[in-house]
């Protein structure tokens, strides 16, 4: 297989609609055109299943370095995912059940040979607040349930926590409860739907203040800086969908001993794009559906982590 004949297909959110500015998901459809390869674009509801077949409604796709008019798509032909080398999953959490469905439809194609990146197995298994508890000893005090006297409890003996559902992104859903308990009866009945889904309470790190650091793994090796999303204020979110500031800043002798500490289990799920969030010297996910920060870190760094990402791909192809 020619590196030049490669052809890559993107699982994503409308393209008319993204940052232009940040989206990491551009990132990579520039580092795969630059590399030569031919772009397709899917979106969740255009994949579909015939006769065992994953199949794809999908258009041919060019990616354009301008603010005004970055993409251009072809009209819209149906083919089955097998003639592609690559599909890039990148549609936004949250990991629903429409999401959910489209992963097992993408298992068709990579049982057909296709590298789906990430592994669609990987998907289904790592929630991105679970899989951060398999890992407890990077991680603060935590507990998930739907049980209210649970929730208390875990309150009481730690006073200052962070409550949030188990499949939001961008920081959507996520409560401080201080020691003084304000609230916490509405917004656990409302996170718990009165106690028929299961929710994360946390210790709440203070060290929030300096930033929620994301930190990138690309093929599990760590991109050398990270991007520390450093709340408004009055905030205790660092999300920059809830208006943090993004500051790139070299990774410590800790964030280190914590990547060590996650890297075996996600190269043993080939999992080759994950970004870790890290508050002081806890993580608090494992994002494994569609990383990013990407263009940040580059804009302040002068990397090309798209680029690696890219590299890692070929490397994983038969040649």
């Amino acid at each position: 297989m020619s590196e030049r004949g490669l052809k890559v297909g993107v699982v994503m959110d409308p393209i008319a609609d993204i940052a232009y500015k940040k989206d990491t998901t551009l990132a990579m459809l520039w580092a795969a055109q630059e590399r030569g390869w031919s772009l397709y674009y899917l979106e969740q509801e255009d994949l579909f299943l015939q006769n065992g077949r994953a199949w794809g409604r999908m258009r041919d796709l060019e990616a354009f370095h301008d603010p005004q008019r970055w993409y251009r798509l072809g009209e819209p032909t149906s083919r089955p995912l097998a003639e592609l080398d690559v599909i890039l999953m990148r549609k936004d959490p949250p990991v629903d059940s429409h999401f959910l469905n489209a992963v097992h439809l993408l298992g068709f194609a990579e049982r057909e040979g296709v590298l789906v990146v990430n592994p669609t197995r990987a998907l289904l298994e790592c929630n991105e607040k679970l899989f951060a508890q398999q890992f407890p000893q990077c991680c603060v005090p935590t507990t998930v349930s739907c049980s209210e006297p649970v929730l208390r409890a875990f309150h009481a003996e730690h006073r200052d926590v962070i409550f949030k559902p188990l499949d939001g992104m961008g920081g959507t859903g996520i409560f401080h409860v201080q020691p003084e308990g304000r609230n916490i009866g509405a917004i656990i009945e409302t996170l718990s739907e009165r106690g028929q889904r299961q929710i994360m309470a946390q210790r709440y790190i203070p060290e929030i203040k300096d930033g929620d650091t994301r930190i990138l793994l690309v093929d599990g090796e760590p991109v050398p800086y990270g991007l520390a999303r450093v709340p408004m204020a009055g905030e205790t979110r660092g999300n920059l969908a809830a208006g943090g500031r993004g500051v790139s800043r070299e990774l410590t002798d800790r964030d280190y001993w914590l990547i060590e500490q996650v890297t075996p289990m996600i190269r043993e799920k080939g999992l080759m794009f994950v970004g870790l969030d890290v508050i002081g010297d806890y993580i608090t996910e494992i994002n494994v559906t569609s990383p990013t920060c990407v263009r940040e870190i580059d804009d302040q760094r002068g990397t090309d982590i798209a680029g690696l990402l890219m590299d890692a791909i070929q490397r994983r192809l038969p040649h």
